[in-house]
Protein backbone atom coordinates (compact mmCIF):
# COMPACT_ATOMS: atom_id res chain seq x y z
CA UNK A 1 0.00 0.00 0.00
CA UNK A 2 1.05 3.09 -0.72
CA UNK A 3 1.78 6.84 1.27
CA UNK A 4 -1.57 8.70 0.90
CA UNK A 5 -0.83 12.13 0.67
CA UNK A 6 -3.79 13.03 2.43
CA UNK A 7 -4.91 13.33 6.57
CA UNK A 8 -8.69 13.16 7.42
CA UNK A 9 -9.68 15.91 9.91
CA UNK A 10 -12.28 15.35 12.59
CA UNK A 11 -13.71 11.46 12.64
CA UNK A 12 -13.40 11.09 9.17
CA UNK A 13 -11.52 8.34 7.52
CA UNK A 14 -10.03 7.56 3.98
CA UNK A 15 -10.94 4.16 2.05
CA UNK A 16 -9.90 2.26 -0.77
CA UNK A 17 -13.08 1.01 -2.23
CA UNK A 18 -12.95 -2.65 -3.56
CA UNK A 19 -13.48 -2.92 -7.21
CA UNK A 20 -17.19 -3.52 -8.05
CA UNK A 21 -17.91 -7.02 -9.46
CA UNK A 22 -17.10 -7.90 -13.19
CA UNK A 23 -18.89 -10.89 -13.57
CA UNK A 24 -21.91 -12.99 -12.07
CA UNK A 25 -21.29 -15.87 -10.12
CA UNK A 26 -22.67 -17.50 -13.74
CA UNK A 27 -20.51 -16.06 -15.55
CA UNK A 28 -22.31 -13.60 -17.04
CA UNK A 29 -20.40 -10.29 -17.57
CA UNK A 30 -21.95 -6.89 -16.01
CA UNK A 31 -21.86 -4.11 -18.14
CA UNK A 32 -20.22 -0.83 -16.50
CA UNK A 33 -23.84 0.96 -16.56
CA UNK A 34 -25.27 -2.32 -14.42
CA UNK A 35 -22.27 -2.31 -11.84
CA UNK A 36 -23.19 -1.93 -8.43
CA UNK A 37 -21.49 0.50 -5.81
CA UNK A 38 -18.30 -1.52 -4.10
CA UNK A 39 -19.89 -1.66 0.00
CA UNK A 40 -16.45 -2.12 1.05
CA UNK A 41 -13.02 -1.26 0.85
CA UNK A 42 -9.91 -0.71 3.06
CA UNK A 43 -8.69 1.88 4.72
CA UNK A 44 -5.58 3.84 4.01
CA UNK A 45 -5.79 6.81 6.19
CA UNK A 46 -7.31 7.77 9.60
CA UNK A 47 -6.41 11.14 11.31
CA UNK A 48 -4.07 11.56 13.94
CA UNK A 49 -5.67 10.32 17.10
CA UNK A 50 -5.99 12.91 19.60
CA UNK A 51 -8.12 13.43 22.83
CA UNK A 52 -10.95 14.41 20.30
CA UNK A 53 -10.71 11.89 18.22
CA UNK A 54 -12.60 8.19 18.70
CA UNK A 55 -11.09 6.14 16.03
CA UNK A 56 -12.20 2.68 16.20
CA UNK A 57 -10.81 1.52 12.22
CA UNK A 58 -6.97 1.81 11.77
CA UNK A 59 -4.89 2.01 8.40
CA UNK A 60 -5.29 -1.78 6.62
CA UNK A 61 -8.73 -2.52 7.96
CA UNK A 62 -10.94 -4.15 5.34
CA UNK A 63 -14.74 -2.25 6.03
CA UNK A 64 -18.39 -2.11 5.13
CA UNK A 65 -20.10 0.81 4.67
CA UNK A 66 -23.33 2.38 3.23
CA UNK A 67 -24.00 2.06 -0.51
CA UNK A 68 -24.07 5.78 -0.82
CA UNK A 69 -21.81 7.05 1.81
CA UNK A 70 -18.92 9.52 2.06
CA UNK A 71 -17.51 11.89 -0.52
CA UNK A 72 -15.62 10.64 -3.94
CA UNK A 73 -12.28 11.90 -4.54
CA UNK A 74 -9.81 10.68 -7.47
CA UNK A 75 -5.86 10.92 -6.32
CA UNK A 76 -2.96 10.18 -7.97
CA UNK A 77 -5.49 8.37 -10.56
CA UNK A 78 -7.13 5.98 -7.90
CA UNK A 79 -10.46 6.24 -6.59
CA UNK A 80 -11.10 7.13 -3.08
CA UNK A 81 -14.05 7.65 -0.34
CA UNK A 82 -13.94 9.55 2.54
CA UNK A 83 -16.37 8.77 5.29
CA UNK A 84 -17.66 9.84 8.48
CA UNK A 85 -16.72 6.94 10.57
CA UNK A 86 -20.27 6.90 11.71
CA UNK A 87 -20.82 5.75 7.84
CA UNK A 88 -18.58 2.54 8.66
CA UNK A 89 -21.02 -0.69 9.09
CA UNK A 90 -18.52 -2.96 10.25
CA UNK A 91 -15.00 -4.34 10.16
CA UNK A 92 -14.39 -7.54 8.00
Amino acid sequence: MDKLNIKPLGDRVVVEPAPAEEKTESGIIIPDTAKEKPQQGTVVAVPDNDKDNNIKVKAGDRVLYGKYAGTEITLDGKDYLILNQSDILAII
